[in-house]
């Protein structure tokens, strides 16, 4: 007879997996989703509905890129700078959805490039957040190839993910949230979840 394995609850409500674009934040978060038996939600659809619902008059960073398409082409460092500001102009709704799932106690895993590990803190621990990290440029550029081989090279895009994830980093180490390095692949969920575990706040 089979057996299904049952879910392996967590004991806070809302998990956050952060890190650049390219690093393998998928592939951790379908499977963790699954691990806890909770459903899955991209950040992304946050940012979607939102556009949808504002105008770049009302919310101009949330409308940067395509009000601004010359963007793409500028420096890595400058990319990713402009990357935090956006994250930053999401970040109250970001909150408020937080927030709800912690009021209603529905627990969710949310993955997606404009979380960052901020957006855990002030829940009393009913949010937590890990950030995966991949320093390396030649990695990010095979996995962003791999995932998208229509788009060419992906060399520039690739070094401003290793930029946005030092500066994640940075931020995960200022509010204690863990960092995850994404490889070795084969056991990189069970190194998330036992960061996430292990991970104690008083606020």
């Amino acid at each position: 007879m089979a057996e299904h394995a049952q879910p392996d609850r967590q004991s806070w409500t809302v998990t956050l997996v952060c890190g650049a674009s390219g690093v393998g934040k998928s592939s951790i978060a379908i499977p963790l989703a699954a691990r806890y038996g909770v459903p899955l939600a991209e950040a992304d659809d946050i940012v979607t509905a939102l556009q949808a619902l504002t105008t770049p008059q009302q919310s101009p960073m949330l409308h940067y890129w395509s009000t601004h398409p010359e963007a793409r082409s500028w420096a890595p460092e400058r990319i990713a700078e402009l990357h935090f500001a956006v994250a930053d102009a999401l970040r109250p709704g970001v909150e408020a959805v937080i927030a709800d799932h912690i009021k209603f106690g529905a627990p969710v895993v949310f993955e997606g490039d404009y979380l960052v590990p901020e957006l855990a803190d002030g829940f009393g621990g009913a949010a937590r957040a890990v950030v995966l990290g991949e320093p390396d440029d030649e990695r990010i550029t095979a996995n962003l190839r791999a995932r998208e081989s229509d788009r060419g090279d992906q060399r520039h895009r690739a070094r401003v993910s290793t930029l946005v994830g030092a500066q994640l980093t940075k931020r995960a180490d200022a509010v204690g949230v863990p960092v995850v390095p994404a490889r070795p692949w084969h056991d990189g969920l069970d190194r998330v979840d036992r960061a996430l575990r292990g991970w104690r706040r008083s606020a």
